[in-house]
């Protein structure tokens, strides 16, 4: 690979519009970017999501692409109408079954899988500590560490005993946030044994049980690093997650281009310093001209050797060892079957019957 493949291959992102824009052509085939994230603004049918990732991966000739989604369930699904969208994390826990819960995962891994979707930026590991947090809430399994590790698991097994790449979010958590890192910088300030006892656990047993990648958080934990928030951060990503955690998997910032982030560091100079901290995948999710941007700044800081060639390889080792995991050989969407998987009628009666156990008295004691 040539020095702007490497750098391409650490790249995800976004587009608008239900069709690869020109842009987004360009950067698969002149820079060899090594994923794309699809978003509800994208997707209009299974017919439809199976037709744009096989013209997606079409493009990419000499390695697959990640097809990212965030498929949580509950309220933050991306995908349209036809396909079978389950609860998200507090309510499946709320079935206090982790085989329901296993088996709903792994319905959405099949439906995934068959429209061309490799990568599932899910489960959720942060645990909602905070009843006031504005942007975790339902959306974790729950209040405390064992029941967030258990399902957590759970959810990472479905997905990825179906080839489905699972990504545990946000390290080092989110739960205990008052702020919205869409919009402003949160910080947690708990000292460092609250965080092992609390926050990291869940992230600690996912890697022990072979998690294939972690998303960090936009937030600043000043008892790790009182400056850049963890996505930014050597302490955290390098020193915590890698060095002292274990972790040798693939490692992706949330968007690049969130308030978060934004308001500080522009496009360019927020991937340098993602990448110097420890990222191996840089996420952007929209901005045609801040992608172009970060490509290029990440070019040049390698060029003037404030981001070593060496360090962009051990990146694309992670990220081509990942796709030779999950992706390979690579089989395009088989369109006369997405029919006989998406929303067919077992996984119909899979929801019916979570509804119904989460729908339950019993359902209303769960914490």
């Amino acid at each position: 690979m040539t020095l702007k493949e490497k750098i391409g291959q650490i790249f995800m992102v976004g587009f608008d519009g239900v069709g690869p824009s020109k842009t987004l052509l360009r950067f698969i085939k002149e820079f060899h970017i090594g994923g794309v994230i699809l978003f509800a603004r994208n997707l209009q049918s299974p017919s439809q999501t199976a037709g744009l990732c096989n013209a997606l991966q079409a493009q990419s000739r000499k390695m697959p692409l990640l097809i990212s989604i965030d498929q949580e369930g509950g309220r933050v699904s991306r995908l349209p109408k036809g396909f079978s969208v389950f609860p998200g994390g507090a309510k499946l826990a709320a079935c206090q079954s982790p085989e329901l819960v296993y088996r709903a995962t792994e319905a959405t891994a099949k439906e995934l899988r068959a429209v061309g979707i490799n990568m599932n930026l899910s489960p959720v590991l942060d645990v909602n500590t905070n009843p006031a947090n504005p942007i975790i809430g339902d959306r974790a399994f729950g209040t405390g560490p064992t029941l967030v590790s258990t399902m957590g698991l759970t959810v990472i097994a479905g997905l990825q005993d179906n080839r489905i790449v699972a990504c545990g979010k946000h390290f080092p958590g989110h739960g205990d946030t008052a702020a919205d890192s869409h919009k402003e910088l949160p910080r947690v300030s708990h000292g460092l044994q609250r965080l092992q006892d609390v926050e990291l656990r869940p992230f600690l047993h996912a890697i022990q049980n072979g998690l294939a990648s972690i998303m960090t958080a936009h937030v600043v934990y000043p008892a790790l690093d009182p400056k850049e928030p963890a996505t930014l951060s050597k302490p955290i990503v390098t020193g915590l997650l890698r060095q002292v955690m274990g972790f040798q998997g693939v490692v992706i910032t949330d968007d690049l281009q969130m308030a978060a982030i934004s308001d500080t560091d522009g496009p360019g100079e927020a991937a340098v310093k993602a990448i110097e901290a420890g990222a191996d995948l840089v996420l952007f999710c929209r901005d045609e001209a801040a992608q172009l941007s970060a490509l290029v700044a990440v070019a040049l800081a390698v060029k003037q050797k404030r981001i070593r060639e060496a360090r962009i390889e051990q990146s694309l080792l992670r990220i081509l060892q990942l796709k030779e995991k999950f992706l390979l050989p690579y089989q395009p969407a088989d369109l006369a079957k997405v029919k006989e998987v998406v929303g067919c009628a077992s996984h119909k009666h899979l929801l019916q019957e979570i509804k119904e156990k989460t729908e339950a008295p019993a359902a209303s004691k769960v914490v």
